[in-house]
């Protein structure tokens, strides 16, 4: 039988929020042996709080819900939600070739905000990682520690999906799932709000490969990342596709105790929604010749951390945008709603007056660019109660 005698609670480290949090906020996680395998149970419960001065923005600061200027919309809007609050199970098993890892995690953002959804689901043994986890292209070094669920445009994308990974010492490759984060190839942009729709007949034929090293020196700690991925067409008669790659950059410098520097700079070609908040589709096919053609996109962040009282203040600015001169010419694009370029900046004050409570409260402003120059911007006021054991 299990043996629950010797439960204990032990300090770990786990991923919150826009996993800005993740490696600055601590847990207590429930801690117990069944046989020769020790399992753990943590979370948190997190109440967010969100005034949107402007137009409704969503659940989170989504770029694409910024209303253009002269767009004559609603302004002022409150919701409050739990969404984000989380749970997960861990267990490690010792074998003679090192410990056998697993990790199931969930939160409520499924079905657009309310339902349980699947985030982690992984084993991992020997270097291998085989399961549904963060992409190996980047990580959120460069991330600027912020309230919002959703993390700043220009960031490597760190969302979760099916992937298989090998990592030996810094360095770490993935055969990851094609047509689930990067995007496929585009028909057109939405009239709505400006997103890329994936063509019809768009195919993803081999898994996306991601390679990554990180390494630390003194106080400064980096990482670069690359990406290849083959998109294409394909409707039984006629099919034709091309080769995408990305690289990334991040960083993060800890001047001193008190101060703390990130950030990060991701380009491609083709690079799609490996990019956060992306402004653009992966590809689209030239409608004279049924090329497939991979769009250029480039992304930035850079923030500040200090630390105040309890707690820290946190500046951050994140950036990106992509070339959609050639889709726009091709017809595969309207001028007059295709998103061109998004930027976020987020000012906030994070603390926890005892173990296990965090509070916050965050300013936040969201732009977007259209391709034929016009914009708009938006405010959000935010705060947040967390809970976590």
């Amino acid at each position: 039988m299990a043996n629950y005698n010797n439960v204990v609670r032990r300090g770990a480290l786990f991923s919150l929020s826009t996993l800005a949090l993740a490696t600055s906020l601590s847990v207590q996680a429930y801690e117990f042996e069944v046989g020769d395998t020790t399992a753990s149970i943590y979370g948190y419960a997190k109440l967010d709080l969100i005034y949107d001065v402007d137009n409704d923005l969503g659940v989170f600061g989504a770029n694409p819900n910024v209303a253009l200027d002269g767009e004559q919309v609603s302004t002022g809007h409150t919701r409050m939600h739990a969404n984000q609050s989380r749970i997960a199970f861990e267990t490690s098993t010792p074998t003679d070739q090192g410990a056998l890892r697993t990790v199931i995690e969930g939160d409520f953002y499924g079905g657009g905000g309310g339902q349980f959804r699947l985030r982690h689901a992984y084993g991992e043994w020997n270097g291998i990682r085989a399961g549904q986890s963060e992409t190996n292209f980047g990580t959120i070094l460069g991330m600027t520690r912020i309230i919002d669920f959703k993390p700043q445009p220009g960031l490597a994308n760190g969302a979760r999906q099916g992937q298989l990974r090998y990592t030996t010492g810094g360095f770490s490759v993935a055969l990851e799932e094609p047509g689930a984060l990067g995007g496929g190839v585009a028909s057109g942009f939405s009239a709505v709000n400006g997103r890329p729709a994936v063509h019809a007949n768009s195919k993803s034929s081999v898994p996306d490969v991601t390679m990554r090293y990180s390494g630390q020196v003194g106080d400064f700690r980096y990482g670069s990342s690359a990406l290849l991925r083959r998109l294409g067409v394909d409707d039984g008669v006629e099919k034709d596709s091309a080769t995408a790659w990305a690289l990334n950059l991040e960083g993060e410098y800890r001047v001193t105790p008190a101060v703390t520097l990130r950030g990060s700079v991701t380009h491609g070609d083709g690079v799609g929604g490996y990019i956060e908040e992306a402004a653009g589709a992966s590809a689209y096919v030239d409608p004279v010749s049924g090329d497939v053609n991979t769009i250029r996109a480039t992304g930035a962040t850079a923030s500040i951390q200090l630390a105040a009282g309890p707690g820290h203040i946190n500046l951050g600015y994140g950036y990106t945008t992509a070339d959609l001169d050639g889709v726009v010419q091709a017809g595969v694009a309207n001028a007059e709603f295709a998103n061109e370029t998004m930027t976020d900046t987020h000012l906030n004050y994070i603390w926890s007056p005892i173990r296990n409570v965090s509070y916050g409260v965050e300013v936040s402003r969201h732009t977007r660019k259209i391709a034929n120059g016009d914009d708009g911007d938006a405010i959000r006021l935010q705060g947040m109660v967390m809970y976590r054991f």
